[in-house]
């Protein structure tokens, strides 16, 4: 799920930075860099109907970007609207509008095609004969995620993979059920001084995702992986932030922002605190079978002493658990905080998903075989996933000349896909498109979308699909049931409606909640 953000922009390879940086870069160099490239890019688009903004001297249109989210941002939603695309997105919803469903825009000098056609789509996510491959972290985002397997490409993601399938499938998330049963009793047991009274229950299922993803995957808890929790948010924020600040060569190496130096800093105390964390679980060897055990960190370690095969790398954990600590806790609570949020709203549904709780479990515990046929939860987690994707875009790249469709793309450009753009297109889900409706899904999600399955992108398509969909799944049904057995929820006069995105899609002010005890 962690794809979304770009390097930043970059204005030469290594070589040519090398020459400008040293003053004998010839003028001609300089010249079809910052002009004759993006006007031969723009001008070989346009020869195939692709439109965009202008391409602007050095900054492209990142300027109009910062200045349009500036603005959309600036102040709440007048109501409890979900046409959240021009709130979260305004550049893409804009040019989109005026440009049609694909078209260039300027990242810097980095050109960057916006696609939203379903068909175009599934050619790129799909990726066959790696035509469309992963971006390579750079900056803020490589320090916050590493090359961990949302990044990594190759042989190493594929063995990556494998072993993350391996801890987050089958009859290893049945296992983990427990675990998060016992983390919502503890949370749900804070609860009682709440009853009849306002809740922000965003930051209550941020630490409830935290203490599970630390208890599942690393074997310890909540307050074991604070300073980590802590450290990776101050981080996102940071990513977040310099989201659109374009950095030219060299000027990183002669002058570093505050930004800059505290990430460092932070990058740093994160993997201080996990290689202490490795350490733990080296003296506290575990019998013959599971000689590191059997979640996520003891699967690591196990391959980083495994002799038959290449061995994986200290640093390999730590990007690997950089990741899952991120992820694993950051798109269940969005996911819990907008289904919360759309359930206080939306009385009958609330009430359709506890008669369905009550049926399957009356008041005792979820159990595996009961939550995988809770259709109606279902319907409602995918109508959320639809209406507030937790990434509200990735990026791919093309690396050499290839065919899209019937367009043919120059090396060095870059993929944008929008799962809020396709999530929320009126062509696609209809008229009704803004409009809460979990009905929509209620004979799967080829007919949900018109056979156009990948116009529902919230985990991603094609061999890239998140590991971590079953396991956010099950989480999320998990509390749900558990919350819907002891309390029926208003939506607080409180509350404001702002959505923004801080690496994944958030309220900007919680989800505030008054609580009614069954």
């Amino acid at each position: 799920m962690l794809e979304h953000f770009s390097p930043c922009g970059k204005l030469h390879s290594n070589a040519e930075r090398v020459e400008v940086l040293s003053g004998i870069a010839p003028q001609k160099l300089v010249f079809k860099k910052l002009w004759w490239t993006p006007f031969h890019v723009q001008f070989l688009m346009r020869s195939q109907r692709i439109q965009g903004p202008p391409y602007k001297f050095l900054y492209g249109n990142t300027k109009e970007i910062v200045e349009l989210r500036k603005d959309s941002i600036s102040k709440s939603m007048d109501d409890l609207s979900h046409d959240i695309f021009p709130r979260i997105l305004p550049h893409v919803f804009s040019w989109k509008n005026l440009y049609g469903a694909n078209f260039l825009y300027w990242y810097g000098l980095q050109p960057e095609l916006v696609v939203t056609e379903p068909e175009l789509l599934k050619e790129i996510l799909s990726n066959r004969n790696n035509s469309f491959p992963k971006m390579d972290l750079e900056g803020f985002s490589k320090k916050l995620l590493g090359d961990g397997v949302s990044s990594s490409k190759g042989e190493k993601w594929a063995k990556m993979r494998k072993l993350a399938n391996h801890v987050f499938h089958g009859e290893s998330l049945k296992s983990m059920i427990p675990v998060m049963i016992m983390s919502c009793e503890t949370m749900l047991e804070s609860w009682k001084i709440y009853e009849d009274k306002e809740i922000e229950v965003f930051e209550e299922f941020r630490l409830l995702t935290s203490e599970i993803i630390s208890r599942t995957a690393f074997g310890s808890s909540y307050l074991e992986g604070k300073n980590i929790f802590q450290m990776l948010m101050k981080l996102a924020l940071l990513v977040s932030r310099n989201a659109h600040k374009i950095r030219f060569p060299g000027i990183s190496q002669i002058w570093k922002s505050s930004d800059d130096i505290e990430s460092k800093k932070l990058e740093q105390g994160i993997r201080d605190s996990i290689t202490q964390l490795i350490n733990k679980r080296e003296q506290e060897k575990i019998g013959e079978d599971h000689i590191f055990g059997s979640d996520f960190l003891g699967k690591l370690q196990e391959a980083h002493q495994d002799y038959n095969e290449k061995p994986i790398s200290i640093e390999d954990i730590v990007d690997e658990c950089k990741t899952f600590y991120f992820a694993g806790h950051e798109t269940t609570t969005s996911l819990l905080g907008w289904t919360i949020f759309l359930l206080a709203t939306n009385k009958n549904w609330q009430e359709k998903a506890r008669k369905e709780v009550l049926e399957s479990f009356g008041q005792k515990v979820p159990t595996a075989d009961g939550l995988s046929r809770l259709k109606i939860m279902n319907m409602i987690l995918d109508e959320s996933l639809r209406l507030y994707p937790p990434v509200p875009f990735i990026k791919r790249k093309v690396e050499k000349k290839v065919q899209l469709g019937k367009l043919t793309l120059p090396p060095q450009m870059q993929l944008y896909i929008s799962p809020l753009a396709v999530q929320h297109d009126p062509k696609i889900w209809g008229e009704d498109v803004h409009v809460f409706k979990p009905e929509r899904f209620e004979e799967g999600i080829v007919r949900a979308t018109n056979n156009n399955p990948v116009a529902f992108l919230p985990f991603g398509y094609g061999p890239r699909t998140c590991l971590g969909l079953n396991f956010v799944m099950i989480e999320a049904k998990v509390t749900l049931s558990m919350v819907l057995q002891r309390y029926m929820f208003t939506i607080s006069p409180t509350y404001v409606h702002s959505p923004v995105q801080i690496f994944m899609l958030r309220p900007q002010h919680g989800v505030k909640v008054i609580l009614h005890k069954i």
